[in-house]
C-alpha cells in the first residue's frame, strides 16, 4: 500500500483547528472546488442524521466529480476512531465504498508554540488491479495539490 503524507503549523490553537475540522462544514471548506463535493448525508454513530461533530462510527455519504469530467463518484467514508489527550487530537475514516480499493486518512493535530502542527497521512491503493498497485506510489502527483489546498485553506481560514 502507497502512503501520502503532509504537515503544516497553523497559528490557530489546538481546540479551534480540531473543531473545525471535526464537522462536516469542516470537509466542506476544506475539498477543493474542481473536486465538485456533493454531501449527501452523514449519520452519527447513534443512527442520528447531521451530528453536530464527526465522531468515531460516522458515515458520510458523498459524491465526487473531479474537474466536472465522468460521471459522479460515490464514496462513503467511515470514521473509524477519534481520540483527544493533552496537547494533541486524531481522527481515523476509512473509505467503504468509493474509487479506491484501499484509502485510510489520519488526521492528528499537535498543540505547538501557541500553534497547531495539521498532519495528514493517507494509506492507499489506486484502481486497476495489479497496475493500480503497481503505479500507487506515484498518487502523489495526484494527492499534494489537493492537500496542499486543503492546508493552506485551513491556514487562510483560521488564521
Amino acid at each position: 500500500m502507497a502512503t501520502y503524507q503532509r504537515e503544516t503549523w497553523v497559528d490557530a490553537p489546538l481546540e479551534e483547528v480540531w473543531e473545525f475540522h471535526s464537522t462536516i462544514e469542516g470537509l466542506e471548506k476544506l475539498t477543493p472546488e474542481y473536486m465538485h463535493l456533493d454531501v449527501r448525508g452523514v449519520v452519527g454513530p447513534d443512527g442520528q442524521p447531521d451530528p453536530e461533530l464527526l465522531e468515531a462510527g460516522a458515515r458520510i455519504e458523498m459524491s465526487i466529480r473531479p474537474f466536472g469530467v465522468g460521471p459522479r463518484q460515490e464514496w462513503t467514508s467511515v470514521i473509524t476512531e477519534r481520540a483527544e489527550w493533552e496537547g494533541a487530537a486524531m481522527f481515523h475514516d476509512v473509505m467503504e465504498e468509493g474509487p479506491f480499493p484501499t484509502w485510510e486518512h489520519t488526521h492528528r493535530f499537535f498543540a505547538d508554540e501557541g500553534g497547531t502542527v495539521v498532519s495528514d497521512r493517507v494509506e492507499y491503493e489506486l484502481p486497476g488491479g495489479p497496475l493500480g498497485r503497481a503505479v500507487s506510489p506515484l498518487g502523489w502527483v495526484g494527492f499534494e495539490p489537493m492537500f496542499r489546498g486543503r492546508h493552506r485553506k485551513t491556514k487562510r481560514l483560521l488564521e
